[in-house]
């Protein structure tokens, strides 16, 4: 009954199946596994001090930025440069932006510092100056912004002086010096009241170290997956069943449901012999006989009418 399944069709349903269910299986382990890992890395995350709490550290010794890094205390020593203004920012639920100056290093390398943010329309409020010469800052460690991050403009279109994301990838299309990839947000207000009118800039957890959405994400597609698997078996399982009951149907002699009922009666109509009126034996109806409703009708010349 199950020969059918080595038929050319059915080998190439049963290859299908046999990719498919591992391959859903396979994806679905995966997606898990992401979402375990971001459980754990949070958990992680919680049971570590807080970055801003440890001791600061040189620059350097801190590159590059990774979920351990990020938060921690930075210093750097230089001078500041270019500043940049990078709008659409929020803090305490109001719209502002940031104030950014590369800090020029002794090796020449450029580290942008967020001083500070402040409430309004980039290029319409008026930014405290940067301190002039060689300063020595301290602020909390950042990886460079990515098309993901919060309050990121790629849109472009940005007025001279203003910058939609910060990364290095962007900074060097702007300043013709390397930039390090990575910034820091000052803590404090800086010293001198030059920037006593800005807010400082909380630092922002590492990317992938909380139960942002994504994490939940990666949970459902895992759910989805398995039932992709669980589909693929069910509709094979209910594939072969109806073709078996076919394969059945046509052994026993049965019409298949729905199918070709209608010609197969009229088929056999046809092949039935017409009925013959009822006569002599053997022999050809007497002319002008017939048969109607069950009674034989003679039907003689003009003149003479008789019936039986």
């Amino acid at each position: 009954m199950y020969r059918f399944l080595l038929t050319p069709r059915w080998w190439g349903i049963n290859l299908f199946v046999v990719l498919a269910i591992p391959f859903c299986v396979f994806m679905g382990t995966w997606q898990l596994g992401r979402f375990e890992d971001r459980v754990q890395s949070h958990e992680q995350a919680e049971k570590q001090p807080d970055p801003s709490t440890r001791a600061a550290k040189p620059l350097d010794e801190l590159l590059p930025v990774d979920k351990v890094t990020s938060g921690r205390p930075a210093v750097a020593t230089g001078t500041y440069g270019e500043q940049f203004l990078v709008p659409g920012r929020e803090l305490d639920e109001r719209q502002g932006f940031y104030v950014l100056n590369l800090l020029r290093t002794e090796g020449g390398k450029a580290l942008p510092v967020v001083r500070g943010w402040l409430p309004g329309t980039a290029g319409s409020v008026p930014v405290p100056a940067a301190p002039q010469g060689e300063v020595t800052v301290t602020g909390d460690l950042q990886a460079s912004e990515n098309i993901h991050s919060d309050g990121v403009n790629t849109r472009g279109g940005l007025p001279a002086g203003q910058l939609g994301m910060i990364s290095a990838a962007s900074l060097v299309n702007l300043v013709d010096y390397d930039v390090y990839d990575a910034w820091v947000t000052l803590p404090e207000a800086e010293a001198g009241g030059t920037g006593g009118a800005m807010k400082p800039v909380p630092a922002a957890a590492p990317q992938g170290s909380g139960l942002d959405l994504k994490a939940f994400q990666n949970l459902g597609y895992t759910g989805e997956w398995f039932v992709f698997a669980g589909f693929v078996l069910f509709m094979w399982f209910r594939l072969v069943r109806r073709e078996a009951e076919a394969v059945r149907d046509v052994a026993l002699g049965l019409v298949p449901e729905g199918g070709e009922s209608g010609e197969a009666v009229g088929a056999a109509d046809a092949a039935e012999p017409e009925a013959q009126p009822e006569g002599k034996a053997g022999g050809p109806a007497e002319p002008g006989a017939g048969a109607v409703g069950g009674a034989t009708v003679a039907v003689k010349a003009p003149g003479s009418v008789q019936g039986s």
